[in-house]
């Protein structure tokens, strides 16, 4: 039997392990701050900073991830972070999405919604994991050089994930991943998620079937489309991965890479639907 004092502190606990979109705003709202954040920049090395002084506050361990990437631009220097939290299992479940901001010099492109709120997202997914009991390890990881520097093609864009799926693949880590669920542009106001066909179908069931429980189905749509996205290096080696994507952002999609995506069309509320139900996800694929 727990005494009280000891009862009260776990459910302090496990109150604070909550997802909440107000602290993801907070933080995407910080990183929007520094201004573009494009591999090499002074601000992608603020925001790299940040984070990793945020993810040693909670005791996270911290890898920094670095490599040369051969764009059409050159070779660029770039950073994929990672955060560990330790479970008993021996596996893990993997949630990732890019930091990086597309280059599109003299245009006035914050980011906000594509690169910041999956950054941001996973600076508060990393809050909510660190507070509670772990049967898989938890590895959040910030992809750099997601956005391609002229269009997608197998050598331009991606960089980052292409990177980490290759090394855990040759160093057998990938063996022990159960899931992967990668996160980008969920911070839209108007949040509705493609059910995306590059996707593990029985991760997408599982994600599906969880916001409905929850009664957050409606934000996750009956929409399929295909989107080559950070997971995908993953699924092409075996990994089950899913990506959860709004890819109608603004009218027609409007917002996407354009001067318009900023702050003001970013919601707490949007996030908090996405964490609550990846938390509800965790807690499945721990029980199975």
């Amino acid at each position: 039997m727990y005494g009280t004092q000891t009862l009260l502190a776990l459910l302090a606990l496990a109150a604070g392990a909550e997802f909440s979109g107000e602290r993801a705003f907070r933080h995407t709202a910080e990183l929007v701050r520094l201004g573009p954040r494009t591999p090499g920049s002074a601000a992608h090395a603020r925001a790299v900073e940040y984070m990793r002084s945020w993810l040693r506050k909670l005791g996270a361990e911290v890898e920094e991830d670095s490599f040369e990437a051969a764009t059409p631009h050159g070779p660029v220097r770039m950073r994929n972070l990672i955060a560990r939290f330790r479970g008993s299992s021996g596996k893990a479940v993997v949630f990732s999405g890019h930091y990086d901001t597309k280059v599109m010099p003299a245009s006035g492109f914050v980011g906000a919604n594509d690169g910041g709120a999956s950054a941001g997202f996973l600076l508060e997914m990393a809050r909510a994991v660190s507070l509670r009991m772990r049967v898989h390890d938890v590895w959040l990881v910030w992809f750099d050089g997601e956005e391609a520097y002229v269009d997608y093609t197998p050598t331009d864009g991606l960089y980052g994930s292409r990177h980490l799926a290759r090394r855990w693949h040759q160093d057998g880590t990938l063996q022990r991943i159960v899931a992967l669920i990668n996160v980008d542009m969920i911070g839209d106001r108007d949040l509705g998620i493609l059910r995306e066909e590059y996707s593990d179908p029985r991760l997408v069931d599982l994600i599906w079937k969880t916001a409905a429980r929850l009664g957050l189905g409606r934000h996750f749509l009956n929409r399929r489309g295909a989107v080559l996205d950070d997971h995908y290096p993953f699924v092409e080696l075996g990994v089950p991965a899913v990506n959860l994507i709004d890819f109608d952002y603004g009218p027609n999609n409007s917002y996407w890479h354009t001067p318009a995506d900023t702050l003001d069309k970013v919601s707490p509320e949007s996030f908090a639907v996405v964490g609550r139900v990846l938390l509800g996800v965790l807690a499945e694929l721990e029980r199975r």
